[in-house]
């Protein structure tokens, strides 16, 4: 595996607590990485460490398998904060020149970095005005701009889409896309699931501190799958065929059922019994839980949550 940034048992303590308690886990280079967790689950505090502003009780991180030094590995990192930082008073062409310098980049490749990216976003006639007479929307595509504009190896983007209408969500997740394509690895921290179930390839679920959950998105789901199959019919399905020991019916119409297979019995089963009752099937689909269910069903401390603790 090319890991780009490997975490190793990571701990963290503000007043005899623990804000992060012995998280490990790595992530591949040109990867889309899901940072997922309630609000004091840690995430924040995982993040500032990864960043250097916060350095570990316990633990070790690694960059290009290296250990991680702020002041050398810092040019290679784009973070984009949740409470956003941007300088309220302060021209926009003139602050985000002074950002991407600050990252190393010198003045003619930080204005032909600035140039390409206002033309993408449609900023071009941005760049005297302040940042306060942005709507929220518009200070959004500023703070990505600001945190991808040198061209960093790792960006990590906190709630990224927080403000921003359909069109412009989409062009900022076409540009997470192709930067990943391009080699760049990205950590996605949100509370949206929906948006971590289309953008991401891996995920870490983290609650009071602890990892709960590690995997890829679609290996996730199929760990938490419950059994269940969606079947459609070309007939009307009757009370009768839905009275049988193979399966626990959840929902039906006319010609469709919902139903959750029994122990013991397989997807085959089924079919072969509505076969047998001279059904003709259109479609038999298994239906995978979201993450926004798995999420629930971690973060509330259920039976399976606590195996992975």
């Amino acid at each position: 595996m090319d890991h780009l940034l490997a975490v190793d048992r990571l701990k963290k303590y503000f007043s005899g607590q623990k804000a992060v308690d012995d998280i490990s886990f790595s992530i591949e280079k040109g990867s889309v990485f899901g940072l997922l967790g309630p609000n004091g689950a840690g995430k924040t505090t995982l993040l500032r460490m990864i960043t250097g502003i916060f350095y570990p009780d316990e633990g070790t991180i690694r960059l290009h398998g290296q250990p991680f030094d702020a002041l050398r590995d810092n040019p290679h990192i784009g973070y984009m904060p949740e409470e956003r930082g941007l300088y309220k008073k302060m021209k926009i062409g003139e602050q985000v020149l002074y950002l991407a310098q600050l990252k190393g980049l010198s003045k003619q490749q930080a204005l032909n970095n600035i140039k390409e990216w206002f033309v993408k976003f449609q900023m071009e006639t941005w760049w005297n005005k302040k940042v306060e007479d942005l709507s929220k929307g518009m200070s959004q595509k500023l703070q990505f701009v600001t945190t991808v504009v040198h061209n960093p190896s790792l960006i990590i983007l906190d709630e990224p889409f927080s403000g921003l209408d359909p069109v412009n969500a989409n062009l900022i997740k076409d540009e997470i896309f192709r930067l990943a394509q391009e080699g760049a690895t990205i950590i996605f921290s949100t509370h949206r699931m929906e948006q971590v179930e289309e953008i991401c390839d891996h995920i870490i679920l983290v609650n009071k501190g602890k990892k709960i959950l590690d995997g890829s998105v679609g290996q996730v789901k199929q760990d938490f799958k419950k059994n269940i199959f969606q079947i459609g019919f070309q007939q009307q399905v009757l009370a009768e065929h839905t009275a049988i020991h193979l399966f626990d019916l959840i929902h039906a119409d006319e010609n469709h059922l919902q139903v959750r297979i029994n122990e013991g019995f397989t997807s085959n089963d089924v079919l072969q019994f509505f076969i047998g009752k001279g059904l003709t099937i259109s479609s038999f689909q298994e239906v995978l839980p979201s993450l926004n269910d798995i999420f629930i069903q971690l973060v509330q401390g259920t039976p399976e949550a606590r195996q992975f603790q």
